[in-house]
């Protein structure tokens, strides 16, 4: 299977159900498991600095690792952060990126 299949297979079933998870239920889960969304974030911010500057020393475009550093990580952290004390809008800005990583995904996956 074609690595770039995988990434792509991965945002839609994986990042998106669970971006559309947390959007849907919001602040109905327990706190502990609202707080993992913080270290997801964390994760995330961490792992696309890594690669934005691989790409950068190498002359590629690291457009997509800049969208996951300054919207995707925050947003999870911020989430993750206030927990239960979230408000709606963040759950519904989560959801708006779930329909996102769908579509962007999912339309390179089956063309």
């Amino acid at each position: 299977m074609d690595y770039h299949f995988l990434v792509h297979l991965f945002h839609v079933v994986f990042v998106g159900g669970l971006f559309l998870y947390f959007g849907i239920t919001r602040t109905q889960n327990p706190k502990i498991v609202l707080q993992m969304l913080m270290y997801l974030g964390l994760f995330i911010i961490a792992y696309h600095i890594y690669k934005a500057y691989g790409y950068s020393m190498a002359g590629k475009s690291y457009w997509v690792n800049l969208i996951h550093i300054l919207v995707v990580g925050p947003l999870l952290v911020y989430i993750g952060y206030n927990a239960d004390k979230t408000q709606r809008l963040y759950f519904e800005l989560l959801l708006m990126l779930a329909f996102a990583a769908i579509g962007y995904h999912g339309y390179y996956m089956l063309f």
